[in-house]
């Protein structure tokens, strides 16, 4: 019920993930029934694998998460949580209120033990392949503790569903210098250089669109602005180049002849192939989605989170944290600083 564009575009997208992907056995439609069913027979929709779970609530943009999901027990963000608790559906995906979302994985579905805080995980594409930024905007002030469970998630994430062998981990900082950063920034470090990963130290902006990084690594009030900057600069340069490239009948004849590059771009630029972020750290998966997604991003949220759920993401993300922990109660107790500080 969250997204920009009503539930038809949203109905689209799961008949197409449907038609994509016969392992999907069951899809719920959560939110009010006559809207759903209205929007059914519009897309020319039956498929015996969605039902639709009805709602009298939805956690609006403007509400406030916790007050919302406390309210609002019949929302649909707090009944889709409810069914991945249940055990009838093992992962939840929504275009709505990312703070409501967050809220229901954190005290609905609950964090994976030993997981402090959980963390959006968005992929980002660069000059050769992409690299995921953690955390993307859940979390606006974080402790450095946070920030290594960040870069451990982080890595599992690139690693079991990006592929990388050996992803290159870097915290986000204003040089690369060990010395570079605030206290924050500082303290990651130190905690990253003593977990089991391939940490390469400090990266900062201009690293990132380079093939120098994999997992990078910030809180989410930077994160944010990262990928928001990001996705506008994006917009901005092909609105300079289409307008740059029509002003003569000379551009506009070296635009044709370069269309299949351009083109190639904006596929690799297109938000919708990945559909939104997964939420890491919780028991079960939780993924939010664009609000402006329409059918194939809503299709692309859909794949990405059924590859996630079949490739036990979770279950290698428990191991990793369990043993990071050791080692930063180890550091912490041989340093005498307070690791979660």
């Amino acid at each position: 019920m969250g997204g920009d564009h009503g539930c038809g575009v949203i109905i689209a997208g799961v008949k197409r993930a449907l038609e994509e992907n016969k392992d999907l056995t069951t899809i719920y439609l959560v939110g009010d029934r006559a809207h759903i069913h209205a929007a059914l027979p519009e897309r020319g929709f039956r498929d015996h694998r969605v039902r639709v779970i009805h709602t009298t609530e939805v956690v609006e943009m403007e509400d406030k998460p916790m007050v919302a999901l406390r309210k609002k027990k019949d929302s649909s963000i707090a009944r889709a949580a409810d069914l991945v608790t249940e055990g009838k559906a093992d992962a939840l995906i929504s275009l709505g209120n990312t703070g409501g979302i967050f809220a229901a994985g954190t005290f609905k579905i609950g964090r994976i033990e030993g997981v402090d805080r959980g963390c959006i995980a968005t992929v980002i594409p660069r000059q050769v392949g992409e690299f995921v930024l953690v955390d993307a905007g859940a979390n606006v002030e974080c402790k450095p503790f946070h920030l290594a469970q960040f870069a451990v998630m982080g890595n599992v994430y690139s690693r079991e569903i990006l592929k990388r062998k050996s992803p290159r981990v870097g915290v986000l900082s204003n040089g690369t210098e060990d010395s570079k950063g605030n206290e924050l920034s500082l303290a990651a470090f130190q905690l990253c250089k003593q977990l089991d990963l391939n940490f390469i130290g400090n990266v900062e902006g201009h690293d990132l669109f380079k093939d120098h990084v994999d997992v990078v690594v910030c809180d989410g009030f930077v994160g944010n602005i990262v990928l928001k900057t990001s996705e506008s600069l994006a917009v901005a340069m092909f609105g300079m180049l289409k307008r740059e490239l029509t002003q003569n009948a000379k551009r506009q004849l070296g635009a044709l002849l370069a269309k299949d590059a351009f083109h190639a771009i904006r596929k690799r630029m297109d938000p919708e192939v990945h559909g939104g972020a997964p939420m890491l750290g919780f028991n079960h998966l939780v993924f939010k989605a664009h609000a402006s997604a329409r059918e194939k991003a809503v299709a692309s949220a859909i794949r990405v989170t059924a590859s996630t759920v079949k490739n036990r993401l979770n279950d290698a993300i428990a191991r990793e944290i369990a043993a990071a922990n050791v080692k930063l109660e180890a550091f912490k107790n041989g340093s005498g600083n307070e690791a979660k500080e």
